[in-house]
């Protein structure tokens, strides 16, 4: 395993190519995404991928046919090739991560952490978004998730701030007030 400012700078590297103008930044995470689903779902091509006993010329290869059979763009395979010639194939996951993190930094975006009590419409998850913007008077790109043991309502986390509206953090508060 690498170390973080190394994940880092490999992903920094990346972003300043998407933000280039080499491939669009959506395209770029949906096609790290796509690779990363791959490979999870064959675990015998992670093994493949970090082996240092299977040749760089065959691990290119690999990741071609892989690279051709999901249409990735030629930037995102041309990074899985530099992933794969460094021995850093590994730490994909990582990568896409500290990848999507500085991309959002760059672009001027705040990453929210929502939790709800059950599955939100596309529509309410929008609303929900646009308020938050309003709150931090900034962009939002907003990532949901269910926890049932809100009961009901929702949990935001952007970055150090929890906005709470969930009936849980009510019942939490009222308790808190009639105990004092």
């Amino acid at each position: 395993m690498t170390s973080s400012a190394l994940v880092t700078r490999y992903a920094n590297a990346l972003v300043d190519v998407v933000l280039g103008g080499a491939v669009e930044p959506a395209v770029a995470v949906q096609d790290l995404r796509k690779f990363e689903a791959a490979v999870k779902a064959a675990p015998v091509l992670k093994v493949v991928l970090a082996s240092p006993a299977i040749s760089a010329t065959r691990k290119r290869h690999v990741i071609g046919r892989i690279a051709d059979t999901l249409d990735l763009h030629r930037i995102i395979r041309n990074f899985l090739y530099v992933l794969s010639d460094r021995r850093r194939a590994g730490d994909l996951t990582a990568m896409i991560e500290a990848f999507d993190l500085a991309l959002d930094s760059r672009m001027g975006l705040t990453r929210a952490e929502v939790a709800t009590a059950y599955e939100l419409t596309a529509d309410q998850q929008a609303r929900i978004a646009v308020e938050l913007e309003r709150a931090i008077e900034g962009r939002v790109r907003a990532h949901f998730s269910v926890d049932p043991e809100l009961i009901g309502g929702a949990v935001a986390r952007l970055g150090s701030k929890v906005y709470d509206g969930s009936v849980r953090g009510r019942l939490e508060s009222l308790r808190l007030r009639l105990a004092v």
